[in-house]
Order: structure tokens, then C-alpha cells, then sequence
């Protein structure tokens, strides 16, 4: 309840219990007259609670007055109940706002820690928010009714409304939920080595939860990827690049029309490769290239995905004969791209994102020098070394920089 309808709640009870009041005082007069004229009428008596005015029957007052006066002896009794009452209500109207405003805050903050501990920062919306308001409105108008009994309108009309906020909420829960989670999720994946393990951990814990969701699944594959990267030993690497190669498999099968759930599986191929056999390695070969070239259509304006095809190429430029042929007989149409198309791909990225990595500049320096280009290699080597290591890919590509530049006369 609102500070200036508690004062007009109290101002307005007040004003009644005045207008009882004067009609007792006047009807205190009236039974003190009375007295007077017939002292015969009245009678004490003492009970176990303390003494009362009862009323007796008398010679000379008609039968029906006598009723009348005990009925207004009850409505003494009442009023004096009411004028308790009444006192209670006025000291306790004051500090109701502030009650209300501790119980809803209460709430609200019991709700955000409960969603903080399923989602690891609950971090809950609106919709959660209100609910809670709802209930403890609720709640402090069931409180204020039995202490005064004023407020059952107010009650009722905040009763008619919650069932339409509670159904809102149950639509919109599952949403609010999946999107407070990706968002704690990108935050981890741009952290330290433990932020991007703690990220692995915190998507296996809601993968029951949100496992058949794409947004989920092509981030639970990235999770993998940056797990294998930080990783120390041979076992771990695998075991990561193998379960996110698996999860990969199922995020294309649930939605094949999302480009980063093909873009991710693509790179887990890539990444098993550096495991397989020769054979394996191939056919994950011709599997990055498929799934790759599905993202670029979905998603024609990523400039990862064709970073990712210009690394293919330049692979397959540097394949050697016996890797060919191996291709060939296992295949029968081994893969093919010459350093021009990973040069291309690599210009498309700078085309759409300039300076967009370090890595990326160092590509287009080893392509340009390949090439026979030495002057534009140049070029893209000093662009290269100005930009900082965002990533372990650039900070390992700083190796090759520092080859590439004596190479250059530089």
C-alpha cells in the first residue's frame, strides 16, 4: 500500500470511530440521568473478570426500553473493542510500506540466488521479478488485513492479476534462462585457460536441460575446442577433440541450417586430424571442406569461416605427391586448391573484417611469398608484427613471423 493511502485509510477510520464516539458520550449522559431519576434500575455485579453495568427489570420502565438500552450497553463494548482496534491499525499503517518494500526486496534477491545457483551467475529477468513482487505483495496484504481488516479489495485485485503474470513467466522462464547462460558463457570463452574449463564445465551441467538447442550445441563444441587447446598432454588433447567431433556430428544432424554448428564441427575435423590415421586424416579432410562450405552458405559474411577455407587450401597446396596419390586410391578424387585460392579466401576475410587477426596476416604473407611476391609479402609481414597476440593461434604464428621476416630482408 502506498504512504498517501495509508493516511487516508487512517484519517477516514478515524473519522468513524469520532462519530461513534460522540453518540457513547451521549448516551453515557443519558444512562447517568437515568440513574438519577430511577436508582432502582441499575444493579452491580462482580464476576471473575472484573465488574459490569447489568441491566434489571424495574416496576416503572416499559419492557421494550429495557431492550433497547441492553443492546446499546453490547454496542459500548463493541466500540471500545473498535477504538483498540482502531490503535493498532494507526501504529502499525506508518511502517506497512516499509514492510512491503522488504519483503518484495527479499524476494527478489531469494530469486536471483536461486537462479544465480542453476546458471552460475544469475544471473533472473523481469518476468521473474515480478512474480516475486506478486507474492510478497500478497503476502504483507494478508498481514494488514488482520490487523485492521481494511485492505480485502486490494487483496483480491492483486489476486486476479498474478495468474496472468505467472503464465507469462512460464513462457518466457526457459528463454530468459538459455540466454543469462550464453552470455556468462562468452565471457568465460574469452577469459583465462581455468575461465575456459570452468565454461566446458557449467555447458555439461545444463546440457540436459538445453542439449536439443543449437545455441547451446555449437558453443558446447567450441567449449571442447578451447579445452583441447589448453590442455597439456596427448590423452586430454584427443579425448576433447574426440567428444567435440561427436557432439558436432549431432549439433548438424538437430539443425543443419545453423552455420556455426557447421563451422564448429568443421574445425573439431580439423583438429582430429593431427590424431588419425592417414587414412582418417583425409576423409576428415573432405568432411572440414563439406561442412565448411555449408557455413559460408548459410552464413556468407563470416570471416572466420573463410580464414578456415583459406587454411584448407594452403594445406592442400602443400600436400606432397605421395599424399595425393594416397588420396587418390583411398578416394578416388583427391582434394584439390592451389595457394591463389588460400590467398583469396585470406583476402576475403581482410575484405570483410579488416585487420582482423594476426594469424590471418601472417597467411597472407606466406602466400604472397610463395607467390614470388616479395614486396606485398612485406607488406602484410609488418602489418603482422604490429598487431598484438589476441590468441594461442597468434601467439604461435609469432614463430613463423620471426622466420618469415630474415627471409624478407627484413
Amino acid at each position: 500500500m502506498a504512504q498517501a493511502d495509508s493516511k487516508v485509510l487512517v484519517l477516514g477510520a478515524l473519522a468513524g470511530v469520532a462519530g461513534v464516539s460522540l453518540a457513547v458520550v451521549w448516551y453515557q449522559g443519558f444512562r447517568s440521568r437515568r440513574r438519577a431519576s430511577c436508582p432502582g434500575y441499575y444493579l452491580n455485579r462482580t464476576n471473575g473478570q472484573g465488574s459490569s453495568m447489568m441491566l434489571v427489570d424495574s416496576p416503572g420502565l416499559p419492557r421494550g426500553q429495557a431492550e433497547v438500552l441492553e443492546r446499546l450497553e453490547a454496542l459500548i463494548q463493541c466500540v471500545s473493542e473498535l477504538k483498540d482496534e482502531m490503535k493498532s491499525l494507526k501504529n502499525a499503517l506508518p511502517t506497512l510500506p516499509n514492510q512491503v518494500r522488504e519483503e518484495l526486496m527479499g524476494r527478489e534477491e531469494a530469486h536471483r540466488a536461486s537462479t544465480l545457483h542453476r546458471t552460475t551467475p544469475t544471473r533472473r529477468k523481469r518476468a521473474a521479478a515480478s512474480i516475486a513482487g506478486a507474492a510478497a505483495g500478497e503476502r504483507s496484504s494478508e498481514e494488514a488485513e488482520s490487523e485492521g481488516g481494511y485492505m480485502t479489495a486490494l487483496t483480491d485485485s492483486d489476486e486476479e492479476e498474478e495468474p496472468s503474470d505467472a503464465e507469462q513467466s512460464d513462457e518466457e522462464q526457459p528463454v530468459d534462462t538459455l540466454c543469462v547462460l550464453l552470455e556468462r558463457i562468452e565471457l568465460l570463452h574469452q577469459g583465462t585457460d581455468s575461465e575456459k574449463r570452468e565454461s566446458l564445465q557449467l555447458l555439461l551441467e545444463n546440457r540436459d536441460e538445453f542439449g536439443q538447442k543449437s545455441l547451446f550445441l555449437w558453443r558446447l563444441i567450441r567449449a571442447y575446442c578451447d579445452v583441447h587447446d589448453v590442455s597439456s598432454t596427448l590423452e586430454e588433447k584427443k579425448t576433447h577433440a574426440e567428444t567435440g567431433k561427436r557432439v558436432g556430428e549431432e549439433a548438424v544432424s538437430l539443425n543443419p541450417t545453423c552455420a556455426e554448428s557447421h563451422q564448429w564441427y568443421a574445425i573439431m575435423c580439423g583438429i582430429m586430424a593431427e590424431y588419425d590415421t592417414v587414412q582418417n586424416k583425409i576423409k576428415n579432410g573432405y568432411i572440414f571442406k563439406d561442412h565448411l562450405d555449408k557455413a559460408i552458405e548459410l552464413k556468407p559474411q563470416d570471416p572466420l569461416s573463410y580464414y578456415l577455407l583459406g587454411r584448407w587450401c594452403y594445406a592442400v597446396a602443400q600436400l606432397s605427391w605421395i599424399e595425393r596419390k594416397v588420396a587418390a586410391t583411398l578416394f578416388g578424387d583427391p582434394p584439390s586448391a592451389t595457394v591463389e585460392d588460400a590467398l583469396n579466401n585470406f583476402l576475403k576475410v581482410e575484405n570483410i573484417q579488416p585487420g582482423y587477426s594476426k594469424v590471418n596476416y601472417v597467411f597472407l604473407t606466406k602466400c604472397y611469398k610463395d607467390l614470388g611476391q616479395r614486396e606485398k609479402a612485406r607488406q602484410m609481414c609488418e602489418a603482422a608484427c604490429s598487431m598484438h597476440a589476441v590468441s594461442k593461434e597468434d601467439e604461435d604464428s609469432q614463430k613463423e613471423l620471426d622466420a618469415l621476416c630474415p627471409a624478407l630482408g627484413m
